[in-house]
């Protein structure tokens, strides 16, 4: 698990890069047209990119702390158990969702 919790951690930070130099970009294009949002026709495109990266960097980035907090719990020996039953966590579902902190059967009864 702590390669799959490694990898996932990697390829997440790729992604926050990635989402960072495109903020980048649109902070920079939009230096470069009118500070006009309400009038300027390509004013509510940038705000709204603004707006998709702004969410896509805050998910990336609670993944970020998420997978932290699994490999914290992987070192003490508390990963994949249950935060809802004290139960182990099916190795499948810990395979698909590493980030899982409840089994199957709690997180069915959560909805």
């Amino acid at each position: 698990m702590q390669d799959l919790l490694t990898a996932d951690r990697e390829s997440t930070m790729v992604q926050i890069a990635a989402l960072r130099r495109d903020w980048d970009d649109i902070v920079e294009s939009s230096t470069l047209v009118a500070n006009d949002d309400e009038h300027d026709p390509e004013g509510a495109t940038l705000a709204f990119e603004r707006a998709h990266l702004e969410a896509l960097l805050d998910r990336a980035r609670s993944r970020l702390e998420d997978l932290d907090q699994m490999a914290e719990r992987l070192r003490e020996g508390t990963y994949g158990v249950c935060e809802g039953c004290g139960q182990p966590i099916a190795f499948e579902r810990l395979q698909a969702r590493p980030v899982a902190r409840t089994c199957i059967d709690c997180a069915a009864h959560r909805r």
